[in-house]
């Protein structure tokens, strides 16, 4: 632990390196000018409300797992990610009734006369006695992530004597209901003070976005102790209680949370396929292919702290008995929910996430490929890159192939790709989705597409390629990857995207990305201490 964050504070420059760490690596390679932290502006807080996990999991944590269903509007996820939509979607009417109904039947569980001593820890006699106090400075703290204040305290109380009619059970009850609705719980108030030019969240803060950023949910009692010991006031303060975070499950979880929206796996839900052209389609296929892919995440990222980049192109990864099929891999133990580490044929097609089921399946057609889709998803994910949508009239359903004389799905892109309002797009993201020809509609191999040989040749911006497993190859060695990859955590992170000023931040966290060897650990203590991401714009000055 002691090494981990000598490390990381000496990879962001908070200590001297010499003679503490010597990695041999490389400095960065990326082409990207290097931008102090310092020089960054910060943005605007995003202001997010908590998505249904973070939601859930709070509710959990403090009230059980025994808790009432507590039903909210489904999260939306703008630009990848549902932190973003949990900061730009209105509350609809309806939800606003969910978050009544559900705080008041969470509050009502949680005081049932059952459950309530033990709950409380002690039997109020009042509201305004010492059990009463304690528990709403206890809970208020708990729900409003930071102590009450004194205005917030005396309206609990009057809330519990005016509602309560003598009974400080009924009083704390509603007391409790109403903090569960309060913005103050239900939204990410990280605001900050003015020091300076900028305004600086303080320990309290700090504690609630590290949680967010480490364990996607609230921060626990003793993070926020730590806040009230100010032992999050300091870059150095912050680092090491980031790095314990690192060992804790919910860490794991919540990195989880993060690569299947970076990587769209709940795409692979609304997956349907004929089984009679696809007989390996199974009711459970689609659940194994997102298994997977979460397993040579966590592999890489927690068990062997590897190379990021190196999702782009390992043949190492995880199948049950029904990929293990799909793939023609022998998988010894492997059953219908044992998954097993196998070694990808180094002769093979497959090395790599794009080269998984889960990627070549939920960027595909019911009844056939989709070059336009796969392209598309490299671009976007983990390029980094727009693509906008078609011009208006433009239609974009390709010709269905020929039953006289069949043509291959290639050849009709070919076609559709004449049209000059379709091309500028189309020359870009359908190139780097050839290279998955080889793969049917269910991430199967393939030699022909309708009877025709498939050609698996494509090319990544002019550079021609021979196949998807040679894209992965590129990639991994494309400095635009990792840079993308900062990115899209960063605005996971804070629930928006980068502005202009915080650009010198994001390529700070890049060049030390880069030097702690591409490893995603790395990067979210570097992302923990980085000036911008403790620090926020006046609204005045954000609005310019």
């Amino acid at each position: 632990m002691r090494l981990r964050i000598v490390r990381a504070l000496c990879l962001a420059g908070l200590l001297g390196c010499e003679g503490v760490v010597d990695d041999g690596l490389a400095g960065p390679s990326d082409g990207l000018s290097p931008g102090p932290a310092a020089s960054a502006t910060p943005g605007p807080a995003a202001l997010p409300r908590l998505t249904e996990t973070q939601y859930r999991s709070t509710l959990e944590a403090m009230f059980g797992t025994d808790a009432p269903p507590t039903p909210v509007e489904p999260d939306t996820n703008p630009y990848l990610f549902f932190s973003i939509g949990a900061a730009s979607t209105t509350l609809s009417e309806v939800g606003t009734q969910q978050y009544e109904e559900n705080a008041h039947a969470v509050a009502a569980h949680a005081m049932d006369p059952s459950r309530r001593d033990a709950f409380l820890g002690c039997a109020p006699a009042s509201v305004d006695d010492a059990c009463a106090r304690a528990f709403l400075e206890r809970a208020g703290r708990r729900l409003y992530r930071r102590p009450l204040e004194d205005a917030e305290r005396a309206r609990w109380t009057e809330v519990a004597r005016t509602l309560g009619e003598g009974d400080p059970a009924r009083g704390l009850t509603l007391s409790l209901a109403g903090m569960l609705q309060s913005p103050n719980f239900l939204y990410r108030a990280e605001l900050g003070h003015p020091e300076g030019p900028h305004l600086v969240l303080d320990g309290f803060e700090v504690a609630s976005r590290l949680a967010f950023l480490m364990w996607n949910t609230s921060p626990d009692e003793a993070l926020l102790d730590a806040a009230g010991r100010g032992d999050l006031s300091t870059p150095e303060g912050i680092y090491a209680h980031a790095a314990q975070m690192l060992d804790d499950p919910r860490t794991r979880r919540a990195v989880g949370q993060f690569f299947a929206q970076y990587l769209d796996l709940a795409a692979l839900d609304g997956i349907a396929r004929d089984p009679a052209t696809y007989p390996q389609m199974t009711p459970t296929l689609a659940r194994s292919m997102r298994t997977e892919v979460e397993l040579v995440v966590d592999d890489l990222v927690f068990r062997r702290e590897g190379d990021f980049r190196e999702l782009f192109r390992t043949r190492r990864t995880f199948v049950n008995d029904e990929l293990a099929a799909l793939y023609g891999v022998t998988a010894e133990g492997a059953t219908p929910i044992t998954f097993v580490p196998v070694e990808l044929p180094a002769s093979g097609p497959r090395a790599g996430v794009l080269t998984l089921g889960a990627f070549l399946a939920m960027n595909a057609h019911p009844t056939e490929t989709s070059p336009t889709l796969r392209g598309k998803y490299v671009r976007e994910r983990i390029l980094c890159e727009l693509v906008p949508p078609p011009p208006p009239g433009v239609a974009t359903q390709v010709q269905s192939a020929d039953p006289v004389m069949p043509r291959t799905l290639r050849e009709r892109l070919e076609e559709h790709r004449s049209n000059p309002a379709c091309a500028a797009c189309h020359d870009a993201i359908d190139p780097p989705g050839f290279l998955f020809e080889g793969f049917d509609s269910i991430g199967a191999t393939r030699a022909t597409d309708h009877g025709w040989p498939v050609d698996t040749s494509g090319a990544l911006d002019g550079t021609p390629l021979r196949d998807g497993r040679d894209l992965g190859e590129a990639l991994a060695d494309d400095p635009r990857v990792s840079a993308c990859v900062v990115r899209q955590l960063w605005r996971h992170a804070v629930g928006r995207l980068e502005t202009r000023g915080e650009e010198p931040a994001l390529r700070a966290l890049h060049d030390a990305f880069v030097r702690s060897g591409h490893r995603f650990t790395e990067l979210l203590l570097e992302l923990a201490v980085s000036e911008a991401f403790r620090t926020a714009s006046p609204p005045e000055e954000a609005a310019r």
